[in-house]
């Protein structure tokens, strides 16, 4: 099959992971904002109230993501900037920011594609129950509506929410993530139901408020599986491995992440309008009331299927028609955040996510942790992350080439920034960044980019 040429490349960030400036102009406080401030909740203390500094400093940023040749920059809304309490009164100052940062970015023809959660839940909506408030859906219409009616003239690129499995497994079941708590699988499902009603209700929102077309998605994680070897019955056990959703057994925090840590249960939900049948049995007596019910009267279709793969653990065939888990050879590449370097998860996600959905594909994550330091002549070499770059490319590029449309990448990240509980002790970026001067530099891997996802994807 001849390759396809409708392909944009890009990079990613998140707000609170970037801007700065928590409380500046208005803006009112999220989840992150107070869980950063809980001693041991983050390494070292470390916060976003200063980040990167990119609410300041965004335009010096546009031009460097156009130095380095990106079609296409995912950045999100931090919802409490432009709705201080979520709902209601609305920041105009917040709002302007937004306007600016789209406005700059069209002007260095870059196209903006704007996830409007990705974590940064108000605060003042925590404290009224957040995602357990069965109000959640309808704010969240709200704050999106706001955004379409302001952006949707000039921003046609919209996701939803990132990575469901991540807010509500790390930051309701095992408590490592904002806000800190750990609930049982019950209180967990009740969350995330409400998530998956917000995300179509967004989704109804943007069709109606943006003018002409959008083209809407949203940003699991992709929880994919890679057969131990090319066999019919390995690739088989790893398409299993990739559906599968684990019946709880021990309720213990580590329990509850396990079930949680699925793709179909988020991805069925807000690509199919229903909760997969399986998943419906390994949840009995957990389950909202009527949740199949609601879903699917809920339902509002996506144009495609984006995925955040970083890696993917190995599988072969058990003696039972089922999987068996396999260990990587001793020796086998690490990352800093401790996850195994697996280049063909890309195409086996492909492969199997497009095997189920049947839509477009998006990569809007992809990425690699690295220590780095600034050399002798005041650049970062960082050849790692550039041969990562490649063969993860590479599988993505085999995808394509059997026809599974793959039509976008997003490199994570754009530049280094806060990671989370691991606060600025890892640096994903391309751009290096020195927190104390908020010095930018442009990475190896950034500088070849471009000629690198141009090379192997076979762009025109």
């Amino acid at each position: 099959m001849s390759m396809q040429t409708d392909f944009i490349f890009g990079a990613g960030t998140s707000s609170y992971q970037i801007e700065g400036a928590w409380n500046a102009a208005g803006k009112g406080p999220s989840i992150w904002d107070y869980h950063t401030r809980k001693p041991g909740a983050v390494y070292r203390m470390h916060s976003g109230d200063v980040a990167c500094d990119h609410y300041h400093r965004f335009e010096n940023d546009v031009t460097l993501m156009q130095e380095i040749g990106l079609q296409a920059y995912r950045f999100s809304i931090n919802w409490p900037r432009v709705l201080p309490n979520g709902t209601g009164t609305i920041n105009e100052a917040g709002l302007d920011f937004y306007d600016r940062l789209v406005d700059s970015l069209l002007e260095a023809g870059i196209t903006p594609w704007i996830t409007l959660y990705h974590w940064e839940l108000p605060w003042e909506l925590h404290i009224r129950g957040g995602w357990f408030n069965p109000d959640m859906p309808a704010h969240f219409e709200d704050y999106t509506t706001l955004m379409a009616r302001r952006l949707g003239d000039r921003v046609k690129h919209w996701i939803t929410l990132n990575e469901p499995q991540v807010f509500i497994g790390l930051g309701y079941a095992n408590g490592v993530h904002a806000p800190g708590h750990k609930l049982s699988l019950r209180e967990c499902l009740l969350g995330g139901h409400h998530a998956m009603l917000s995300h179509h209700a967004a989704v109804r929102a943007l069709r109606a408020h943006v003018p002409g077309e959008a083209l809407i998605g949203s940003a699991p994680v992709g929880i994919v599986f890679r057969p131990e070897t090319e066999s019919p019955a390995d690739i088989e056990a790893a398409r299993q491995a990739t559906y599968h959703i684990k019946t709880p057994t021990t309720h213990t925090p580590e329990d509850l992440m396990a079930c949680l840590w699925n793709s179909t249960w988020w991805i069925d939900a807000m690509v199919l309008g229903k909760y997969p049948e399986h998943g419906l049995k390994a949840f009995e007596g957990h389950l909202p009331a009527n949740a199949q019910a609601e879903i699917e009267a809920a339902f509002a279709p996506t144009d495609f299927v984006g995925s955040n793969i970083y890696h993917g653990r190995t599988v072969k065939a058990g003696p039972d028609g089922g999987f068996v888990s396999v260990d990587l050879p001793a020796g086998s590449p690490r990352t800093t955040m401790g996850w195994d370097i697996t280049p063909d998860i890309l195409y086996w996600g492909g492969k199997f996510l497009y095997e189920r959905y049947g839509k477009p594909m998006y990569i809007t994550e992809n990425g690699v942790a690295l220590p780095e330091l600034v050399n002798d002549a005041h650049a970062v070499e960082d050849p790692v992350r550039e041969q990562y770059i490649k063969l993860h490319l590479r599988g993505l590029r085999r995808a394509r080439d059997e026809g599974i449309p793959y039509a976008g990448y997003f490199h994570w990240s754009l530049m280094d920034n806060f990671e989370w509980e691991q606060g600025y002790s890892q640096r994903f970026g391309m751009v290096y960044v020195d927190y104390q001067t908020q010095e930018r530099i442009l990475k190896q891997s950034a500088r070849n980019y471009a000629h690198i996802v141009r090379e192997i994807v076979g762009m025109d």
